[in-house]
Protein backbone atom coordinates (compact mmCIF):
# COMPACT_ATOMS: atom_id res chain seq x y z
CA UNK A 1 0.00 0.00 0.00
CA UNK A 2 1.32 2.97 -1.11
CA UNK A 3 2.10 5.68 1.48
CA UNK A 4 0.36 9.14 1.19
CA UNK A 5 2.06 11.81 -0.62
CA UNK A 6 4.02 9.31 -2.88
CA UNK A 7 3.07 9.31 -6.27
CA UNK A 8 5.13 6.19 -7.91
CA UNK A 9 5.80 3.28 -6.26
CA UNK A 10 9.52 1.80 -6.19
CA UNK A 11 8.73 0.30 -9.23
CA UNK A 12 7.18 2.85 -10.84
CA UNK A 13 9.87 5.05 -10.16
CA UNK A 14 12.48 2.55 -10.98
CA UNK A 15 10.88 2.25 -14.54
CA UNK A 16 10.99 6.53 -14.91
CA UNK A 17 14.14 6.70 -14.23
CA UNK A 18 15.20 3.83 -16.84
CA UNK A 19 13.05 6.13 -19.28
CA UNK A 20 14.86 9.05 -18.50
CA UNK A 21 18.33 7.47 -18.93
CA UNK A 22 17.23 5.69 -22.13
CA UNK A 23 15.56 8.57 -24.12
CA UNK A 24 16.65 12.48 -22.46
CA UNK A 25 19.71 12.47 -25.24
CA UNK A 26 17.47 11.37 -28.08
CA UNK A 27 14.75 14.19 -27.12
CA UNK A 28 17.63 16.84 -26.83
CA UNK A 29 18.31 16.44 -30.11
CA UNK A 30 14.49 16.29 -31.30
CA UNK A 31 13.94 19.63 -28.66
CA UNK A 32 16.96 21.23 -31.03
CA UNK A 33 14.97 20.51 -34.34
CA UNK A 34 11.98 21.35 -32.33
CA UNK A 35 13.40 25.01 -31.40
CA UNK A 36 15.36 25.47 -34.96
CA UNK A 37 13.42 23.91 -37.79
CA UNK A 38 9.83 24.41 -38.83
CA UNK A 39 7.28 21.33 -38.54
CA UNK A 40 9.05 19.23 -36.23
CA UNK A 41 6.32 18.14 -33.97
CA UNK A 42 6.86 14.49 -32.67
CA UNK A 43 4.35 11.62 -31.03
CA UNK A 44 6.18 9.55 -28.26
CA UNK A 45 4.07 5.89 -28.30
CA UNK A 46 4.72 4.04 -24.92
CA UNK A 47 3.09 0.65 -25.27
CA UNK A 48 2.90 -2.38 -23.47
CA UNK A 49 1.11 -6.05 -24.25
CA UNK A 50 1.37 -9.75 -22.79
CA UNK A 51 1.89 -12.95 -24.98
CA UNK A 52 3.36 -11.22 -28.13
CA UNK A 53 6.62 -10.60 -29.53
CA UNK A 54 6.14 -6.91 -29.15
CA UNK A 55 9.67 -5.73 -30.21
CA UNK A 56 9.07 -7.99 -33.40
CA UNK A 57 6.17 -6.41 -34.13
CA UNK A 58 7.29 -2.54 -33.18
CA UNK A 59 10.39 -2.99 -35.61
CA UNK A 60 8.13 -4.30 -38.67
CA UNK A 61 5.40 -1.59 -37.81
CA UNK A 62 7.63 1.22 -37.23
CA UNK A 63 9.14 4.32 -39.77
CA UNK A 64 12.69 4.20 -40.40
CA UNK A 65 12.60 7.53 -38.89
CA UNK A 66 10.95 6.51 -36.32
CA UNK A 67 13.08 5.17 -33.30
CA UNK A 68 12.24 2.28 -30.71
CA UNK A 69 13.08 1.74 -27.08
CA UNK A 70 12.99 -1.16 -24.73
CA UNK A 71 11.78 0.08 -21.22
CA UNK A 72 11.27 -2.47 -19.18
CA UNK A 73 11.72 -5.94 -19.86
CA UNK A 74 9.84 -7.85 -17.16
CA UNK A 75 6.78 -5.43 -18.28
CA UNK A 76 7.29 -5.89 -22.36
CA UNK A 77 7.26 -2.18 -22.34
CA UNK A 78 8.66 -0.47 -25.13
CA UNK A 79 8.38 3.61 -26.69
CA UNK A 80 8.47 4.58 -30.17
CA UNK A 81 9.09 7.99 -30.86
CA UNK A 82 7.97 9.14 -34.10
CA UNK A 83 9.46 12.45 -35.87
CA UNK A 84 7.47 14.93 -37.85
CA UNK A 85 4.53 12.95 -36.34
CA UNK A 86 1.32 15.17 -35.17
CA UNK A 87 -1.62 14.08 -33.32
CA UNK A 88 -3.49 12.33 -35.75
CA UNK A 89 -0.48 10.30 -37.43
CA UNK A 90 0.63 8.96 -33.89
CA UNK A 91 -3.21 8.23 -33.13
CA UNK A 92 -3.23 5.78 -36.64
CA UNK A 93 -0.21 4.36 -35.43
CA UNK A 94 -0.87 3.22 -32.55
CA UNK A 95 -4.33 2.44 -33.10
CA UNK A 96 -2.46 0.12 -36.20
CA UNK A 97 -0.33 -1.39 -33.15
CA UNK A 98 -2.89 -2.01 -31.00
CA UNK A 99 -5.21 -4.02 -33.76
CA UNK A 100 -2.18 -5.84 -35.38
CA UNK A 101 -1.53 -7.13 -31.06
CA UNK A 102 -5.11 -8.48 -30.86
CA UNK A 103 -5.12 -9.85 -34.45
CA UNK A 104 -2.08 -11.83 -32.73
CA UNK A 105 -3.63 -12.76 -29.85
CA UNK A 106 -1.44 -10.25 -27.67
CA UNK A 107 -3.27 -9.20 -24.47
CA UNK A 108 -3.43 -6.92 -21.95
CA UNK A 109 -2.62 -4.39 -24.03
CA UNK A 110 -1.80 -0.31 -22.82
CA UNK A 111 -0.95 2.17 -24.91
CA UNK A 112 -0.08 5.79 -24.37
CA UNK A 113 0.92 8.50 -26.68
CA UNK A 114 2.18 12.14 -26.35
CA UNK A 115 2.36 14.55 -28.91
CA UNK A 116 5.28 17.35 -28.21
CA UNK A 117 4.96 20.27 -30.00
CA UNK A 118 7.00 22.42 -27.91
CA UNK A 119 10.28 22.94 -25.78
CA UNK A 120 8.26 24.85 -23.03
CA UNK A 121 8.16 21.90 -20.69
CA UNK A 122 11.88 20.02 -19.74
CA UNK A 123 12.73 16.72 -21.29
CA UNK A 124 12.11 15.05 -17.95
CA UNK A 125 8.70 16.92 -17.47
CA UNK A 126 7.62 15.61 -21.15
CA UNK A 127 8.77 11.88 -19.81
CA UNK A 128 7.56 11.92 -16.67
CA UNK A 129 3.75 13.60 -17.96
CA UNK A 130 4.30 10.34 -20.75
CA UNK A 131 4.88 7.41 -18.02
CA UNK A 132 2.28 9.06 -15.04
CA UNK A 133 -0.39 8.46 -17.84
CA UNK A 134 0.48 5.37 -19.08
CA UNK A 135 0.66 4.21 -14.78
CA UNK A 136 -2.86 5.82 -14.25
CA UNK A 137 -4.00 3.87 -17.88
CA UNK A 138 -2.96 0.92 -16.15
CA UNK A 139 -4.41 1.68 -12.71
CA UNK A 140 -7.64 2.91 -14.31
CA UNK A 141 -7.66 -0.44 -16.21
CA UNK A 142 -7.81 1.29 -20.18
CA UNK A 143 -6.70 -2.02 -21.32
CA UNK A 144 -7.27 -1.77 -25.14
CA UNK A 145 -7.40 1.98 -25.33
CA UNK A 146 -5.32 4.49 -26.70
CA UNK A 147 -4.54 7.66 -24.39
CA UNK A 148 -3.65 10.49 -26.32
CA UNK A 149 -1.90 13.82 -24.69
CA UNK A 150 -0.40 16.83 -25.98
CA UNK A 151 2.12 19.15 -24.84
CA UNK A 152 1.60 22.43 -26.30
Amino acid sequence: MAREGLHFNEKQIKIASKMIDKLETTLDILYYFLEHKKDQTFVIVLISAKDIDLCDLLKKEKRDTDMLFKIHKEDDLYAVICQKTKVEGGYRFAERLLRKILLSNGHSVYSVALEIRTTKYSIKEAILRLIDTYFQAKAENKEGEIVFRSLY
